[in-house]
């Protein structure tokens, strides 16, 4: 990650057709720059939430939040600082790795912990979860081989639990 100040809002919505659409409209119209977006059902039926990780230099928390609690479908936001979260991430890339070089990406993915989910003569298609940090050193270290293509989900997040029980 660069310099710029990230937060992630873990907001639950209504499951219902065309609330990605007025969340995204929202921050386009207002300006606010998305840096991660998911979405999935939600632990109650009927709801689902959206991670969003959200630039905080160029607009003020506040301001996105009070926008976001305006639309009709949102029930819940939660504001969870980047230290005080558990914060994942998927990433697939299918890297080129000819027979002299094949031992090479697969060590590396080895030592991330990653997993190779398909193999062609000349390329490898990996796939490595974990904290974003540790998915964007696996990148880097990635590309001079070669990256075919690659896809991140975007983060997903939850507050870290209370270790004193309570």
């Amino acid at each position: 990650m660069s310099t710029t100040q990230h937060h992630i809002l873990s907001v639950l919505v209504e499951n219902r057709p065309g609330v990605l659409a007025r969340v995204a409209s929202l921050f386009a119209r207002r300006g606010f720059n998305i840096f991660s977006l998911a979405v999935a059902p939600a632990e109650q039926e009927g709801m689902s939430r959206i991670t969003i990780v959200v630039d905080v230099e160029t607009t003020p928390l506040e301001q996105i939040v009070k926008q976001l609690f305006k639309l009709i479908d949102v029930v819940k936001i939660s504001e969870l600082d980047p230290r005080q979260a558990v914060e994942r991430e998927l990433l697939l890339a299918s890297v080129r790795a000819a027979a002299t070089e094949r031992g090479q990406v697969l060590e590396l993915v080895q030592i991330f912990g990653g997993t190779i989910v398909n193999v062609g003569p000349d390329a490898v298609t990996v796939s490595l979860e974990g904290h974003p940090d540790k998915l964007n050193d696996f990148e880097d270290l990635l590309r001079p081989f070669g990256l075919l293509e690659l896809q991140r989900t975007g983060r997903i997040a939850l507050p870290k639990l209370d270790r004193d029980g309570r």
